[in-house]
């Protein structure tokens, strides 16, 4: 039985206000820390932060914080609903507490402390992991796979500071013989890699971006696959490392159109409706097809096993269309997998719960 809970606001890997909870049982004490993203999509789950620009820049959480130990907590301990058997209905009764369809009322970082806290109590309640604990409230058989870990090396878009639109290029050891040495070879990879970059550019272009992955004066996406292709040859692993891209589409698209040559071409919504230069760059926006044929290009080029939301949220044609030739695994985000699945739109799923805002919504997804 839930006895307590607590929460408290602390930093995120990005030095930004997040939630922790912690949950108190009769077993002990459980905590979970909240994930968040840098790019979001419109139809996450919200995030709820104070806004209040003189601490943190508006990004503080003390508001969720509050809604936990006044609100969410309370309620939790007063239902009586157990942990170990009950994490459908805690997570049903944390939605139906809130009552908005995208968890705007306590936020959805509230919501999600609460929900993962339960699961890791849920876990130690039955005395098993919390990936036996998942996989039992997935009802899935099948035996456990590790899965092949993806590494983000060169960072772009919103998650740097350079001229890359594309947010992140990946690695994918997908030749290793066990997760042990996939992590040896994205670890002698990342290594070599800053060799390279300081060969090109340079001792000052080995800064990172949000993701810790390189974000060097580079623009163009085959320039990060170039360089890529020469770490992995120079750390003796061609052949066994794969290549993927996370271009997040929709924070470069503008009227239906993309603009794949800035790093943060958002702010071109003005631009497309005048006739003023970014800069000394004359912006040059490129149609679907065209930016599906880049997408071609690279594939045909590069070693490249996915592609990560290479069309923008809402333009399912290009993703249908794409879909139908594509080689490659083509991911969407969770929010979307229904929608996507039924349109046959992409091949893939990238889980990331903070974008529904429960667990048991992300096992459903």
């Amino acid at each position: 039985m839930i006895r307590l809970i607590q929460a408290a606001q602390r930093l995120d890997s990005r030095g930004h206000p997040t939630v922790q909870v912690d949950l108190t049982t009769d077993k002990g004490t459980f905590r979970a820390t909240v994930p968040s993203g840098a790019s979001t999509g419109a139809n996450e789950a919200i995030e709820l932060r104070d806004k209040d620009n003189s601490t943190y820049g508006g990004k503080g959480v003390q508001k969720a914080v509050s809604n936990i130990e006044l609100v969410i907590g309370p309620a939790l301990v007063q239902s009586r609903l157990k942990v170990d058997t009950h994490q459908k209905m805690i997570d049903s009764f944390l939605n139906n507490l809130d009552g908005t369809h995208n968890k705007s009322k306590l936020g959805a970082n509230a919501i999600l402390g609460v929900s993962m806290a339960c699961a890791r109590a849920g876990a130690a309640h039955l005395d098993i992991p919390l990936y036996e604990f998942l996989r039992r409230e997935s009802g899935a058989k099948r035996p456990f796979v590790m899965p092949v870990p993806f590494f983000t090396v060169l960072n772009g878009g919103v998650h740097s500071g350079n001229r890359m639109a594309f947010q992140e290029t990946m690695i994918a050891p997908v030749g290793a013989s066990s997760y042990t040495e996939a992590v040896q070879m994205g670890s002698e990879v990342y290594q070599q890699l800053k060799e390279v970059i300081v060969k090109q550019f340079g001792p000052s272009a080995t800064g990172v971006g949000d993701d810790g992955g390189f974000a060097p004066p580079i623009s163009q996406p085959h320039e990060a696959l170039d360089l890529l292709v020469e770490a992995v040859s120079l750390a003796g692993y061609t052949g066994r490392i794969k290549f993927a891209i996370d271009p997040a589409s929709s924070e470069f698209s503008s009227y239906g159109n993309y603009e794949p040559n800035l790093q943060s071409p958002k702010q071109l919504a003005e631009l497309s409706r005048s006739y003023f230069s970014y800069g000394n760059y004359e912006p040059n926006f490129q149609s679907p097809k065209q930016l599906a044929e880049l997408y071609r290009s690279l594939l045909q080029n590069y070693p490249i096993v996915l592609l990560e939301n290479p069309f923008a949220e809402t333009d399912w044609d290009s993703w249908i269309e794409f879909n139908k030739n594509c080689p490659v695994e083509l991911v969407t985000d969770t929010k979307y997998v229904q929608e996507a699945n039924d349109k046959r739109a992409c091949n893939s799923m990238l889980l990331k719960i903070n974008q529904i805002g429960t667990i048991s919504e992300a096992i459903e997804a």
